[in-house]
């Protein structure tokens, strides 16, 4: 696993990869230097290196930056690769950007502009960082959660589903990239099915309720 940006999801998606038995590969826009402390608390499966390393290492990348950062992702090492977007818009923090102020794009669709040749599938932009680590469970757990992806690519998102299984979560296909505004920022799906951010354990959540959040969508 590749991790371009190694904020709060990205860090909390680091811990759960690395507890599964995966490899990680950490980089930020500041330096691997920054990022050594966390790769030492991560243990002997983690190390940090720049953006460009980080993409060319993992087999799947995870790209969780502000919107606002698309352009500086490094398309060439990413291409044929499954890429998933974990990123929300916000002009508050990432200037208005008028395709998606007007929603004639989607964010992951703005995304894929910058890196035309990635395999790319939205996943965990609708959950707290807090929940995310916290609602984990075991494949067969009654309570384990599910969490929606989006994506262009049926191979893609069964090496997605595949990762997100073996960190504690099950997934509900939401469709495609065009499709992907129904989990995004402000949406029924998006963080409120999962609990309060006050409750830092969060409450699990079934395909049901996932499924019925995404159907009530609107733009």
């Amino acid at each position: 696993m590749g991790f371009i940006g190694s904020g709060s999801i990205g860090r909390t998606l680091a811990r759960l990869a690395v507890g599964a038995g995966h490899q990680v590969v950490l980089s930020n826009s500041r330096g691997p230097e920054t990022l050594a402390d966390t790769a030492a608390e991560l243990g002997p499966r983690a190390s940090a290196a720049t953006s460009e390393e980080a993409a060319a290492a993992g087999d799947i990348i995870m790209v969780t930056v502000p919107v606002s950062a698309f352009p500086h992702v490094p398309a060439a090492p990413l291409a044929g690769k499954t890429v998933i977007d974990t990123c929300n818009y916000g002009p508050e923090r990432d200037g208005h950007i008028p395709e998606l102020d007007s929603k004639s794009l989607t964010s992951s669709e703005l995304l894929l502009r910058y890196v035309p040749d990635a395999l790319l599938v939205k996943a965990f932009n609708n959950i707290y960082f807090k929940h995310l680590l916290s609602l984990a469970r075991p494949a067969g757990a009654a309570d384990r959660s599910y969490l929606p992806i989006a994506g262009d690519s049926a191979p893609a998102k069964a090496a997605v589903t595949e990762f997100i299984d073996s960190i504690g979560y099950s997934v509900v296909d939401a469709g495609t990239l065009t499709g992907s505004w129904r989990q995004a920022t402000g949406t029924p799906v998006w963080g409120t099915p999962y609990g309060p951010y006050s409750n830092e354990q969060g409450q699990p959540v079934g395909e049901d309720a996932i499924r019925a959040a995404l159907a009530t969508a609107t733009r």
